[in-house]
This record gives C-alpha cells, sequence and structure tokens, in this order.
C-alpha cells in the first residue's frame, strides 16, 4: 500500500463513525472499543441490560461497513448445526447418483451477531470455539474456511439468571473484548427519545467494504509499538497471576491469572487503537484504555472478593496502579 493508500483508508474511519453515531446516540467509548476488536481481527462480546441498544449497535455496523451480516438468537433449544450447518442427502436426477452435501449454516458471513449467546447450552455455545479461534469449521471431517474478515459480536443481559448458561472461561478468552454498555446520559437519553418517537428516520450509507477492513487489520499489524511498553504488556499480565503475582490485590483475591492470549490482545487492541485515532504508534494511554476490557473476562476472583462486592475491574484498576512502566 502506498501512502496515499494509507491516508485514504484512514480518512473512512471518521465516516464510519459518523455514519454509525445517525443511530446510536452516544456510547462513544463502547463504539471505539467495538471497533477496536474489528480492526485487531478479534471478536467482542457486549454485556449490558435490556434496552441499550446492543443489537442495533451490530446491526448499524453490518450496514456501514457492506459485510455480510447474520443474526442468530440463541435459545434453549438452538443446537450447534443450527448455527454451523447440516448436510443434505442430494439426488443427481440425470444419473440417479446420491451424494451428501454440505449446507453452511449463518456462521458463514463476515459479521455475525449472536445475540443473548448465555440462553443457549454449553453444547451449542461450544459450536463457535473452532469458529471463532481457527477462522474455520469441522463437520464430517471436513474443514470449511469461514469467510474474511470474520467478526463475531456476542451479546447477554447481565440481570438475567432463569434459563441462562454463563460462558465458561475457556470460551470467554476466545473474546478479545468484554465490552459492557452502561445507561446513556440524561441529554443522550433525551436525543434518543426524541429521535425515535417520530417519522424521521436514519439511513446509514455502508463506508468499508471487506477488502478495505482486511487492510486496516494488516495495517494494525504495522503500527509500532516501543520495547519498553512491550515489557509492560509483559509484566502486567504475569501480575495477574496469584502464584507469582507481587500485587497484594491478586495476592489477596486472585484465584486464576490471565494467558499469554491476554498480552496479545492488549497489544493488538492498542495497536488498533492508535490506528482509530490516526497514529502510526501505540502509546500507554492506549494500553491503560484497553486494559479493562482486555483483562475483565480473564482475572478470576476468589470467594472473599466476592463477598467483599469487589469485581475485576478493580482489579485491573489495582494492577494499572501498581506495576510500573
Amino acid at each position: 500500500m502506498t501512502e496515499q493508500d494509507v491516508n485514504t483508508l484512514l480518512a473512512k474511519l471518521p465516516v464510519l463513525k459518523a455514519e454509525i453515531g445517525k443511530v446510536i446516540v452516544g456510547q462513544a467509548a463502547v463504539l471505539d472499543e467495538v471497533l477496536v476488536a474489528l480492526l485487531a481481527g478479534g471478536h467482542a462480546l457486549l454485556e449490558g441490560v435490556p434496552g441499550l441498544a446492543k443489537t442495533l449497535l451490530v446491526r448499524t455496523l453490518a450496514a456501514a461497513t457492506d459485510l455480510p451480516f447474520r443474526r442468530i438468537q440463541f435459545t434453549p433449544d438452538l443446537m450447534p448445526t443450527d448455527i454451523l450447518g447440516t448436510e443434505v442427502l442430494e439426488e443427481d436426477h440425470g444419473t440417479g447418483h446420491r451424494s451428501f452435501k454440505f449446507n453452511p449454516g449463518p456462521i458463514f458471513a463476515s459479521l455475525v451477531l449472536a445475540d443473548e449467546i448465555n440462553r443457549t447450552p454449553p453444547k451449542t455455545q461450544a459450536a463457535l470455539l473452532e469458529a471463532m479461534q481457527e477462522g474455520h469449521v469441522t463437520y464430517a471431517g471436513q474443514e470449511h474456511a469461514l469467510p474474511k474478515p470474520f467478526f463475531l459480536l456476542a451479546t447477554q443481559n447481565p440481570i438475567e439468571q432463569s434459563g441462562t448458561y454463563p460462558l465458561p472461561e475457556a470460551q470467554l478468552d476466545r473474546f478479545l473484548l468484554y465490552v459492557r454498555i452502561g445507561y446513556p446520559t440524561e441529554q443522550e437519553e433525551m436525543a434518543v427519545l426524541s429521535g425515535t418517537t417520530g417519522t424521521a428516520g436514519a439511513q446509514v450509507q455502508p463506508v468499508l467494504g471487506g477488502d478495505d477492513v482486511r487492510q486496516l487489520q494488516q495495517l494494525v499489524r504495522q503500527v509500532g509499538l516501543s520495547p519498553e511498553l512491550l515489557s509492560f504488556v509483559n509484566r502486567l499480565v504475569r501480575a495477574t497471576r496469584p502464584a507469582t503475582s507481587e500485587v497484594k490485590f491478586i495476592q489477596d483475591y486472585g484465584r486464576w491469572g490471565a494467558g499469554p492470549r491476554a498480552g496479545q490482545a492488549l497489544i493488538l487492541c492498542a495497536k488498533a487503537r492508535a490506528l482509530l485515532q490516526g497514529r502510526f504508534a501505540a502509546t500507554l494511554d492506549d494500553i491503560r484504555a484497553l486494559a479493562p476490557p482486555v483483562l475483565r473476562h480473564r482475572v478470576l476472583l476468589n470467594f472473599n472478593a466476592e463477598a467483599e462486592n469487589l469485581t475485576p475491574d478493580d482489579a485491573v484498576e489495582a494492577l494499572l496502579k501498581a506495576v510500573q512502566v
């Protein structure tokens, strides 16, 4: 890519955010984290109470990126084949020969929304593991490649307990970012109420195509990161592990720490955030800003922390204060 190609590509990112902003009011930090996950080539888990436009955000992103989009509504009776696809018996009417043909499921799209992912049993949740990590699906011994780019966004509601199946830690680790969506401000909520109860509706225009997303994902890996910051990320991730950590919070309340995948995720996300802001070098601010969504689902706390109402976000805050650059 020439410098002009790069500048043309980067100029589309603010336009993309503006197009999504036509529909999604506020939630700037959430939108940035979702776009960071897209540019970094990972997947994101969105958590928020009902009615905070989690599904609408993903649908709007699909419209603004012009990527093939499929939505999977996770329910207790959903089966793995409902996601991956299945084989059907076909007959050649000319020869009478019969053979099995694989019919791809909704997972075969560039942008997939796994809506309310914690409403389906672990057997069906596990159907996503290979697709998220390897970029392909194995059925009847045959590998079927997923399209590139492949971006999975899953949603879940934190307040629902009845009929839900919490994601196991191994599957949570497959998500690059764990994004939490909060309530809007008073002004934002006024804008939502006035903008969604009338006759006018915002029209989102596609800004990025599949080729643009692939080029941006390649560009992210070329963003610079100093050896000092690389060392900081390494020590930050290692400090999450209770057996070897020198951070008192982790020693007292930690049950399990993050693996090397967390360090990879934090570096890629920091680079993606830098590129999203038009920079070609990641900074300490990028790492600090993305440490909570990268680590909150990879740091497990013990019963003492639960008894004192401490959360993984409290652990990340303590780590950022304790681990020096």
